[in-house]
C-alpha cells in the first residue's frame, strides 16, 4: 500500500477529514516481548502466556504504549506531505487505550485531521488517530496527535 501524498500547502482543505489509512500491522507475541524488554515493563498479562489465558482476556495483550509507538510507522507508511523538510513530533492532547490488542492480533491506523494552525515557521496539525484491530467492532486506540512541520 502506498502513501497518500499532500502537498503541505493543500493541508487547509483536508481539515475534518479522514486523509489516509494505514496498512495493517501484525503485533506479535514477539514484539510484545521485545517492547516489554526495552521498557522494563513485564507485567503478566503481556508475557506470561501461561498466566494470560487464565486472566480477564484469556490470551496475552499488547501494552497500550506498544500499540500507541506504532503510530509514527504506520503514519509514515500512509501519509507522505510533500513540502516538508523537517517533521517533529509535538506530542499527545489525548489518548485512550479503549480495547485490548491480543498477541497475534493486526492493527491499523485511520487518520484524520482535525486542525491545522501556523506556529514558530511550522505548519502544526492536530490528527485524529483512530487505531482499530482487524476483526474488532471497537478501536482499541484513540489519539489526538499534534506533528509539526517545517517547510
Amino acid at each position: 500500500m502506498d502513501p497518500v501524498v499532500v502537498a503541505l500547502e493543500d493541508l487547509p482543505s483536508r481539515v475534518g477529514q479522514e486523509v489516509a489509512v494505514s496498512a495493517w500491522t501484525e503485533v506479535s507475541q514477539e514484539r510484545i516481548d521485545r517492547f516489554a524488554d526495552a521498557t522494563g515493563d513485564h507485567q503478566w498479562i503481556h508475557v506470561d502466556g501461561e498466566r494470560a489465558r487464565r486472566g480477564p482476556f484469556g490470551t496475552p495483550i499488547a501494552h497500550g504504549f506498544l500499540v500507541l509507538s506504532l503510530l509514527p510507522a504506520m503514519m509514515d507508511g500512509a501519509l507522505s506531505l510533500r513540502g516538508a523538510r523537517l517533521v517533529i513530533n509535538y506530542g499527545c492532547n489525548k489518548v485512550r487505550f479503549t480495547s485490548p490488542v491480543p498477541a497475534g492480533s493486526r492493527v491499523r491506523a485511520r487518520v484524520s485531521l482535525s486542525a491545522l494552525e501556523s506556529r514558530e515557521g511550522a505548519v502544526q496539525a492536530t490528527w485524529t488517530v483512530v487505531v482499530e484491530r482487524e476483526g474488532a467492532s471497537k478501536p482499541c486506540l484513540v489519539a489526538e496527535w499534534i506533528g509539526r512541520y517545517h517547510p
